[in-house]
């Protein structure tokens, strides 16, 4: 049984059951109206409140919250509220997980060998550790030190610690350029690049001005030619039919079979909630 569930969600925001604490959050893309009444969105644990400056806070009716854990899609994860309202679980990846271990494990049976993947964005570590649960390589990079040690707990918690991962600090795009140079080959490729964000040197990130070339080096690294990709976005204009657009041809050929839509999270009323876009590609 999942520790997370989506009670309602409209008027921009959701509202959610995880593990044991009840919380309303930010939802850009609800815009349409709840259908649960006032008074259960009135009687929650905790409400994320934004800042017109980024980040924000939460306000809880008791006791906040340090860490809690909670089992959803096969893992045991590690939560705690953060300013930006992130708690470290990302629902609308529970079918990217099951996605991965099945495909993952279709790739080791084809190559006869466990396959080196790269996760770059990988915070706090959901899709490495399903892909490490298939057996894979996992190399997980993260420019935040802090949400990288929150992934190793979250291997600890699924009994993972032995498994064979490398857990790396750095900027994503430094580490592929490296990776590039040194000519290392990878079998397997998941991003979920954030639209802005800063690498622990200061470096800055923008989507739109650094996405292309990420990819060209993404594409060298898995030359000459991946097994298996996983792209997640969460910026307006990323369009399923744009994804497939600007990945298609690096990692999209013949064979490998390419899907792209809309990232979900099933609410209980059974309406979904969009959660982003994705563009995937594996061997049949």
């Amino acid at each position: 049984m999942s520790g997370y569930e989506l009670l309602d969600s409209g008027g921009g925001r959701k509202l959610e059951r995880i593990g044991g604490h009840t919380v309303d959050r930010q939802a850009p893309g609800a815009v349409w109206r709840p259908r649960s009444p006032a008074a259960a969105w009135r009687d929650v644990d905790g409400v994320h409140v934004r800042s017109d400056k980024g980040g924000g806070h939460w306000e809880w009716r008791g006791r906040e919250p340090q860490r809690w854990t909670v089992r959803h899609a096969g893992l045991d994860l590690e939560l705690r509220p953060t300013p930006f309202g992130h708690i470290g679980l990302f629902a609308e990846h529970a079918e990217t997980w099951d996605w991965l271990r099945a495909r993952l494990e279709r790739l080791a049976e084809i190559r006869g060998e466990a396959p080196r993947l790269l996760n770059l964005f990988a915070y706090t570590g959901g899709s490495s550790l399903a892909a490490a649960q298939a057996g894979a390589r996992v190399t997980h990079v993260d420019s935040a030190r802090g949400v990288v040690d929150w992934a190793r707990r979250n291997a600890a918690l699924n009994g993972l610690e032995a498994a064979p991962v490398r857990w790396i600090v750095e900027d994503a795009r430094k580490f592929a350029q490296r990776a590039r140079r040194r000519e290392e080959r990878y079998d397997a490729v998941i991003l979920d690049p954030p639209s802005f964000g800063r690498g622990k040197g200061g470096e800055v990130w923008k989507i739109e001005d650094h996405l292309d070339g990420l990819l060209d080096d993404l594409a060298a690294i898995t030359a000459p030619g991946p097994g298996l990709v996983f792209f997640s976005c969460h910026t307006a204009g990323y369009s399923p039919v744009a994804l497939e657009n600007l990945l298609g041809d690096r990692f999209g050929r013949p064979p490998l079979v390419v899907e792209s839509g809309e990232m979900t999270v099933p609410e209980t009323s059974g309406r979904a909630l969009p959660a982003g876009t994705f563009f995937r590609a594996s061997l049949d």
